[in-house]
C-alpha cells in the first residue's frame, strides 16, 4: 500500500516538474495557474481521480475544467482523457459559459478540449445540447455538432452544427447536407 502511495505521488511530481520545465514557446505569454488536484488516485499509474485544471491567459480569460477521472495518454503526456467533465469559461467582459459532458480530451499545452457525448452548454438564457464539442481558446471558437439543439426561453432550433466565435459571439448554424434545412420552432 505504501509503495502505491509513493509511486502515485512520484508520478504526479514528475508530471508537474515536466510541465514547468518543458513549456512550449506559446505558453510563455500565458499566465496560468494550472494544477492537477487529485484527492485520491487509483492504482493505475496514468489514472487520476478528481482532476481539476485552472488556466488564465494574458487577456484575463479563465478556463476551469474538472473531471471525475483523468487518464494521461501514454503516447502523449500533454493529453488527458477525462470522464464526467464540467468546465467553466470566464471570458473577460462576458458572462460564464458552463459546459458538461460524459467525456473529454484536454490538451494541457494550449487548453483545447474536445467534449464528447451528452454535451450541455449554458450561456445566459441559452442552452445548447449536442454530442461533440471542439473548444479552442487559440482559435477563439466552439464548434458543436451531432444532434444539436439550441434553445432559449422562446425558441428551439435543431441543426447539425453550431459554430461560435468566442471573441465576437458571432454564431453560425448549418447542416452537413445542403438539401436539409435547419429546423426552427418558436415556443411563443
Amino acid at each position: 500500500m505504501i509503495k502505491k502511495i509513493i509511486l502515485t505521488f512520484s508520478i504526479i511530481a514528475l508530471i508537474i516538474i515536466f510541465f514547468f520545465f518543458f513549456k512550449s514557446p506559446q505558453q510563455k505569454d500565458i499566465k496560468e495557474n494550472e494544477e492537477i488536484i487529485p484527492e485520491t488516485s487509483s492504482s493505475t499509474s496514468n489514472m487520476i481521480e478528481n482532476v481539476e485544471y485552472l488556466s488564465m491567459d494574458s487577456k484575463g480569460n479563465e478556463y476551469i475544467i474538472r473531471a471525475q477521472e483523468g487518464e494521461i495518454d501514454i503516447n502523449n503526456s500533454d493529453i488527458i482523457f477525462l470522464k464526467n467533465v464540467k468546465a467553466i469559461i470566464n471570458l473577460n467582459n462576458s458572462r460564464k459559459i458552463l459546459i458538461s459532458a460524459d467525456f473529454g480530451k484536454y490538451n494541457i499545452n494550449n487548453f483545447d478540449t474536445i467534449f464528447n457525448k451528452n454535451i450541455l452548454i449554458n450561456y445566459l438564457q441559452n442552452n445548447i445540447k449536442g454530442e461533440y464539442l471542439d473548444f479552442s481558446l487559440q482559435r477563439n471558437s466552439m464548434i458543436i455538432s451531432d444532434d444539436v439543439v439550441f434553445s432559449d426561453s422562446n425558441n428551439v432550433l435543431k441543426t447539425d452544427v453550431v459554430e461560435i466565435d468566442i471573441k465576437t459571439k458571432n454564431t453560425k448554424f448549418y447542416m452537413y447536407d445542403k438539401d436539409h434545412k435547419v429546423s426552427f420552432k418558436s415556443t411563443k
